[in-house]
């Protein structure tokens, strides 16, 4: 696997090292061993799939509080999503920055995404496929997320959102006027 680090630390994007024949080709999209040995944080546990019928769902930003943060690594398996982050972790240097990639069946690419991020997507064809392996169980409990469209990120989406959750249109800005 190829990694390439992200503007966000810790965040990287990963190609896959393909082994070509006349068949194709073969390559290896995980190894617990290779993000290990780049301090990439916990084997993964649990994998999930999100299908989105439409060109335009957005998702997101979703991540999941104490004591249950989670590692993902994102592959898109059919159609194309533009994957975005969102450093959260207050004591970072880029804090509220955030960062997007093309994640497509075309060119296999995945983003690994460690703890203390947000993350949503927006799929820019019909049909997008979206793949997880995830570091820990899923616990509703700690499901949070903040608004997509927050100013506090400004994160440039492609286009509008042609399909969005309520639960995702309503998560809270992060610094609301006012004050919380």
């Amino acid at each position: 696997m190829i990694f390439t680090e992200s503007p966000l630390s810790g965040a990287y994007v990963v190609e896959l090292e393909r082994l070509v024949d006349e068949r194709g080709f073969f390559a290896r999209s995980y190894c617990a061993d290779e993000f290990a040995a780049r301090g990439l944080g916990p084997e993964l546990r649990q994998c999930s799939v999100s299908y989105n019928a439409r060109k335009g769902t957005l998702r997101g930003m979703h991540y999941q509080g104490a004591p249950h943060e989670e590692h993902k690594l994102v592959r898109c398996t059919a159609g194309a999503i533009f994957d975005v982050i969102v450093d959260i972790r207050a004591s970072s240097p880029t804090y509220r920055r955030w960062f997007a990639a093309e994640l497509s069946s075309a060119n296999r690419t995945a983003l690994f995404i460690p703890s203390g991020f947000a993350h949503g997507f927006m799929s820019l064809s019909d049909d997008a496929e979206v793949y997880y392996m995830i570091s820990v169980p899923h616990a509703p409990q700690s499901s949070r997320g903040y608004r997509w469209n927050d100013p506090a990120f400004a994160i440039q989406w492609p286009m509008a959102p042609a399909v969005l959750s309520a639960r995702d249109a309503d998560y809270p800005l992060l610094n609301p006027p006012g004050g919380v």
